[in-house]
């Protein structure tokens, strides 16, 4: 039965009476039948059993709160009339809160809810999909497959982070295998602990093919240039028994040469000899790398044995001359000495005449230790004013010249010049793009080949450039351009602007032969035979001046072909052997068109043309004979085009590309 009711100001509630005590005074298991049969159970109690009536009386223990808002004694679990005994024996009833106080919380699994009848309930468990009781399992066992699985993959890849090996696991139904990026490419390029290396020299098309062919195999690879560490020639003959190149090397063991690499190729031998020295780590016997900073012993040794004879009087000069600065034509001349003071120098150092005092200083005036103030007059005894080289104020602008002059005999201009192109070449092979369009500027500044270049153009300071013939001169001012180019770009930086590009290639100087020269001396002095730059109406060498003795006899257009200003409209970087430089031009000339230096549009009647042409079209002709002369350096298309142009009588127009000055890094 159930009641309800008040008693006074005392609320009655609805209290559970628990089931009678056992014989031993204990409630009976949850699980046991009530007395008198089995009892249905309830679903909704989760498997608590609420057993008796429930009523409501006026003997029940009412919920009050205490006059401090606290709370009776009797819901602190103590023992009194109407506490725990309470709990224990079925006359007794269980006190709850009242209704407007925070209500005592359940204990976890327990979701009864008291209904304002007093009726125990639990609410109702409902799926999140609308759909009927079988589609809600369905979508509520997908889920939860669905979450074991992507936390199964979450698990397992994050493990592939701490470990590079393969990782394999299994789910219900499902097996993943994760393989790490690296594995495969190891699986496929395996690492190579041994070392691949080979003899080469410049500019050699069977090295060129052997190199290449490590590059598109991208296989690590050792060169050794002979014409950059000459002494490694002398192993070269040692190991192979003869000085031919290349000669390629598995650390220790000689391969052979492109051909015998090319046979390797084609029989599938070269995969297996690369699999066995893959694994074996690199020997002491195998050819070794060639170190950065050291030259060879063999040039020091030739450096000390090349000293001049006049170096003597020379470093007496340097400290008795009576150098300092002195007025002549109304201008203040630094650092500087006449011409009578040097022969008395000698003559009080050497106990000699005065004739041969003068032959002396005469000597070293051609020998280039001394010169005259203006570059003009030879040695004279008298009141004439000379310097001693290093004492040039031009010096300062000269990035191949160090603290003093290079007082070893000077080498040949012949052999300077060649050994420049094998040291050039060796670095556009390894720092240039295949079309040499680009160049790795960064890694040529950092690298052996360009110290060496350093070096090797000091010897430039007092070289004798009067023995060479047209053709070796021509070549040797080309190659000389091209070199100081990227000489200049590493040290300067690429120019931006008008103002820029003028001191780039005015204000950066080599000494050669006793004359600073610049890029544009070279170029418009040498190799134009003293023709005004564009937009310039002062020649770059005066009536006086003893290098017009080194200018071309004559224009060649072609030189344009052969110069290379670090820019990405230029022709392309190359270096010239000394002979046949001509056909070497023409070659230069018909690759620079073909790759864009000349544009036919046949429908417009328009030849669009380098703007190189309209700068120096004073070495090139008026327009009508630059399209006659350009007709030999195209390919066939272009000079169909250009020949049909011509010769159906129309009007032709010429215009001029717009040039890139952006560098060609």
């Amino acid at each position: 039965m159930v009641s309800s009711g008040k008693e006074g100001d005392r609320e009655v509630v609805p209290v559970p009476v628990p089931p009678a005590n056992d014989e031993h005074g204990k409630l009976p298991p949850a699980d046991s039948p009530a007395e008198g049969g089995a009892e249905e159970e309830d679903p909704s109690d989760d498997g608590l059993k609420v057993a008796g009536e429930v009523s409501w009386g006026s003997d029940e223990i009412s919920r009050e709160e205490d006059s401090d808002g606290g709370t009776p004694a009797s819901w602190s679990g103590e023992s009194d009339s109407s506490g725990v005994e309470s709990m224990i024996h079925p006359e007794e009833k269980l006190l709850c809160p009242p209704a407007h106080l925070p209500q005592p919380e359940k204990p976890l699994g327990i979701s009864t809810i008291m209904s304002r009848s007093g009726e125990l309930f639990r609410p109702m468990e409902r799926s999140l999909s609308d759909g009927s009781g079988g589609g809600s399992a369905i979508g509520k066992y997908l889920r939860n497959r669905g979450s074991v699985l992507s936390a199964a993959l979450a698990k397992s890849i994050s493990s592939l982070k701490e470990s590079d090996s393969v990782s394999e696991f299994h789910l219900s139904g499902l097996k993943v295998t994760v393989r790490p990026k690296e594995t495969e490419e190891d699986a496929r390029d395996p690492k190579i602990v041994g070392r691949i290396s080979f003899f080469s020299r410049s500019n050699c098309r069977d090295c060129t093919a052997v190199r290449s062919f490590f590059r598109e195999k991208a296989l690590p690879f050792v060169e050794i240039n002979i014409d950059v560490f000459p002494a490694r020639k002398k192993e070269l003959i040692e190991r192979t028994g003869s000085a031919s190149v290349p000669q390629i090397f598995f650390n220790e063991k000689l391969v052979g040469g492109l051909v015998a690499l090319n046979s390797l190729r084609n029989s599938g031998e070269f995969d297996r000899r690369l699999r066995d020295m893959a694994g074996w780590k690199c020997p002491e016997t195998a050819p070794r790398v060639p170190l950065y900073g050291f030259d060879d012993a063999d040039e020091e040794e030739e450096e000390k044995d090349r000293q001049d004879a006049m170096i003597g009087i020379v470093k007496v000069l340097r400290h008795r001359l009576p150098i300092q600065d002195r007025l002549s034509k109304m201008k203040l001349v630094k650092n500087c000495f006449s011409g009578g003071d040097l022969v008395e120098t000698v003559i009080n150092h050497l106990d000699c005449g005065r004739k041969r005092a003068v032959d002396i200083g005469k000597e070293l005036c051609r020998k280039h230790f001394i010169h005259h103030i203006s570059r003009e007059k030879e040695f004279e005894d008298g009141h004439h004013l000379y310097r001693l080289l290093e004492h040039d104020p031009v010096i300062l602008r000269c990035f191949n010249f160090r603290a003093s002059t290079r007082d070893s005999e000077p080498k040949s201009a012949v052999a300077v010049g060649r050994h420049l192109t094998k040291l050039m070449w060796a670095i556009l092979e390894a720092y240039a793009s295949d079309d040499r369009r680009y160049l790795d500027y960064g890694r040529i500044s950092a690298s052996e080949e360009f110290r060496r270049y350093v070096n090797l153009v000091e010897d430039l300071q007092r070289v004798d450039l009067s023995v060479l013939s047209v053709d070796e001169s021509m070549a040797f001012f080309l190659n000389l351009y091209n070199a100081m180019v990227i000489h200049a770009v590493i040290k300067l930086g690429r120019p931006e602007g008008v103002i820029d590009r003028r001191a780039f290639f005015g204000d950066f100087y080599y000494m050669v032969g006793g004359f600073p020269y610049s890029l544009t001396v070279i170029k418009n002095g040498i190799l134009r035979s003293n023709r005004r730059q564009p937009y310039s109406l002062v020649k770059p060498f005066n009536a006086e001046d003893k290098r017009l003795q080194l200018m071309l006899p004559k224009v060649n257009p072609l030189i344009h072909f052969g110069l290379c200003n670090g820019t990405r409209s230029s022709p392309t970087v190359r270096f010239f052997s000394g002979q046949g430089t001509e056909m070497e031009l023409r070659n230069a000339a018909r690759e620079f068109f073909h790759r864009g230096g000349l544009e036919v549009d046949l429908d417009k009647r328009t030849v669009r043309l380098t703007r190189i042409v309209k700068w120096y079209s004073a070495d090139f002709g008026d327009e009508k004979e630059i399209l006659k002369w350009v007709i030999s350096y195209l390919d066939s298309t272009k000079a169909g085009l250009l020949t049909h142009l011509q010769r159906d009588g129309g009007p032709v127009h010429i215009l001029y590309q717009d040039f890139d000055w952006s560098s060609n890094s």
